[in-house]
């Protein structure tokens, strides 16, 4: 599809989300900023300067249905399309915990947003792209949920981008021939608040693969893994 595209970014005040909704602006996309926090929601905005026009904020809880609704009627009242969801809100790198001794209700917190999230979020807005026979789903995750790489540490935050990476599978299978490529991208060691300063990417350089999936052409892949724009195992 060209021209005029809607985007919605989720966890998005702040980091690699914030860089996310910056260049997919400066594509010339309508861009939907969400997070929970109002303040800092608009603080986002205010910090984007003459790209705010193509950005707007609205509040999400992706552990809230009510929120992730409010947000549904609104999108499809005043919008009334959407063409690109990034599933970006995570939270936990668990460095602190091994799986033998991890506070379980962290773990169900953590696969409650970087999990439950994402597959709330998809089931919510799916039948919007489905009704133009277009969409870009991209779960934003982490090599440390590839199996192929599979280290000690970081159980809840591992698991569930383990989990994620499934959901991104059956998601792209089952929306096949409905013009929705569906792909997980690991934007890589990012310098935010989760990745800490030591780490060599800075968060434009952490976004720029979150959008080039986001920008996948018609007949493009699905159902993939992607870091720096190149395929990696799951």
């Amino acid at each position: 599809m060209n021209g005029f595209q809607v985007a919605l970014v989720t966890g998005a005040n702040r980091g690699i989300g914030l860089e996310v909704c910056r260049q997919l602006a400066e594509k010339n996309h309508q861009v939907i900023l969400t997070c929970r926090d109002h303040v800092k929601g608009n603080e986002a905005i205010r910090s984007l300067n003459g790209l705010s026009p193509k950005v707007l904020f609205h509040p999400l809880d992706v552990t809230s249905p009510k929120s992730i609704a409010i947000l549904e009627k609104f999108v499809s009242r005043e919008i009334g399309r959407l063409d690109i969801l990034i599933n970006n809100a995570a939270i936990n790198y668990d460095t602190w915990q091994s799986t033998l001794n991890a506070d379980l209700i962290q773990v169900a917190t953590t696969l409650e947003t970087n999990l439950m999230g994402p597959w709330r979020m998809i089931q919510t807005f799916y039948p919007l792209m489905e009704k133009h026979h277009f969409g870009r789903i991209v779960n934003v995750s982490s090599g440390a949920g590839s199996f192929s790489s599979l280290t000690p540490g970081t159980p809840a935050y591992s698991i569930s981008k383990a989990a994620l990476n499934m959901l991104t599978l059956k998601a792209a299978g089952e929306l096949k021939g409905f013009g929705i490529l569906v792909n997980a991208v690991c934007p890589g060691w990012v310098r935010t608040e989760m990745g800490g300063p030591s780490a060599p990417k800075s968060p434009a350089q952490g976004a720029e693969g979150i959008v080039w999936a986001a920008q996948l052409p018609d007949g493009g892949p699905s159902g993939k893994f992607f870091r720096d724009q190149a395929e990696i195992k799951w």
